[in-house]
């Protein structure tokens, strides 16, 4: 798993510096900078914390953080299609919400 890979993806969507998720996370700045250079690995409460400041649920942060050797595809191209998708309709909300910031992605029900 690409952690790392899967914070810069949901940073550079939400527009957000390392300090201001980790502001929003509640985690030390420099901590988000280790995982994003692949010298840490979260634990599940820092992803959970990280997915919440990104208005994602953690389980889509998850594929986002997953490589082609972590899951069995016959077609590792799957998930590199999987994970733009997810990116692109990340963005999409993104860009399209008035209320940017204000309300998560997506509801519980989701």
């Amino acid at each position: 798993m690409d952690y790392g890979k899967a914070i810069r993806i949901g940073r550079a969507i939400a527009g957000l510096q390392q300090k201001e998720l980790a502001e929003l996370a509640d985690v030390d700045p420099s901590h988000i900078s280790l995982i994003e250079f692949g010298k840490r690995k979260p634990s599940l409460n820092t992803v959970e914390k990280l997915a919440k400041a990104l208005q994602i649920p953690d389980h889509l942060l998850t594929l986002l953080a997953a490589e082609p050797e972590d899951l069995d595809l016959e077609d590792p191209k799957e998930l590199e299609r999987a994970a733009q998708g997810l990116a692109q309709l990340l963005y999409r909300h993104a860009a399209h919400s008035r209320f940017r910031g204000k309300l998560p992605l997506f509801s519980k029900e989701t």
